[in-house]
């Protein structure tokens, strides 16, 4: 069974979270990312919570910004500070005081993820990273990589004003389009539409603010301000053992951005998915638990 909630943290904001598996077990925990939410971890958290997977305690939050989790208006609370703030204290409270067997994120929940695997890596044993550009690789091909800026073009349009009253039209026309980008989602059925239309009409903005807040999208048309931004290697370091798992036919985030990760991350195990897209955690999720069963 998955358990629902609304969990209060101590800073203020409330998470809402769905769950498998007894508390005191050995946490694993599951990151979203954009236009998604908890529920697309279901399958997994049942998985990896049965006894003969591990018997895990396995833990989804609704980031920040997404379905019944706060929403702040002001997109300046959307930084990474902040969302590295939320997961922290969410840790806390479900892992006790110890590291968590392994964080696993897609997506914008990647982004959370390798800030606070960079920053706090005495709170993983582990990371597994879905579709998700480390930092150091996304700033480097944003800045020279043509192909990518223009397959990353989307993330200035979710920064107009009017992308969330867009998205929502006629019953979330357009962000359907975008989970049809790449692989035809054979998965998308109607009880998943009808997952997402939920989560969705709790509100786009929250989610749209992460694109908002963050440096790290193309520059806009007589813009130059990508270039002067620099990483530093402080920042950019992975030192806890990182699984890659990576949809090769993913439209937005192309391959390349997994060249050169190696002086980045000095424990990393990369596995590309050949016929996997953005969405490979819904297309091949038996591929996805498997190499993570592997990895643990």
């Amino acid at each position: 069974m998955i358990e629902t909630w609304q969990q209060d943290l101590p800073h203020g904001i409330q998470l809402s979270c769905r769950a498998a598996g007894a508390k005191g077990q050995p946490v694993l925990m599951f990151l979203h990312g954009f236009p998604e939410a908890a529920f697309v971890w279901d399958e997994m958290l049942l998985h990896f919570s049965k006894p003969e997977n591990g018997g895990y305690r396995c833990v989804a939050p609704n980031l920040r910004g997404y379905e019944k989790s706060s929403q702040p208006t002001d997109v300046a609370s959307y930084r990474a500070k902040f969302l590295v703030q939320d997961i922290t204290a969410l840790i806390q409270i479900e892992a006790g005081g110890a590291p968590l067997k392994a964080l696993v994120a897609h997506d914008w929940g990647g982004g959370v993820a390798w800030n606070l695997a960079n920053q706090l890596p005495q709170l993983m044993h582990k990371l597994v990273i879905i579709n998700s550009p480390h930092p150091g690789t996304f700033l480097r091909d944003l800045k020279s990589n043509p192909a990518q800026i223009a397959a990353s073009e989307y993330m200035n349009y979710f920064c107009e004003p009017q992308a969330a009253a867009e998205l929502s039209a006629n019953e979330f026309e357009v962000l359907f389009g975008f989970l049809a980008k790449g692989v035809k989602p054979t998965w998308l059925t109607p009880e998943v539409k009808a997952h997402y239309r939920a989560a969705w009409s709790c509100g786009l903005q929250g989610g749209l603010n992460y694109y908002c807040a963050s440096p790290l999208k193309p520059n806009k048309p007589g813009e130059n301000t990508l270039q002067n931004l620099e990483l530093p290697n402080s920042m950019l370091r992975i030192n806890v053992p990182t699984l890659l798992l990576w949809g090769l036919k993913d439209v937005a985030l192309l391959p390349s951005l997994n060249e050169g990760l190696a002086e980045h991350i000095p424990q990393l195990t990369y596995v590309p998915i050949e016929e996997g897209s953005h969405w490979v955690v819904h297309e091949h999720p038996q591929i996805v638990q498997r190499e993570i069963s592997a990895f643990l």
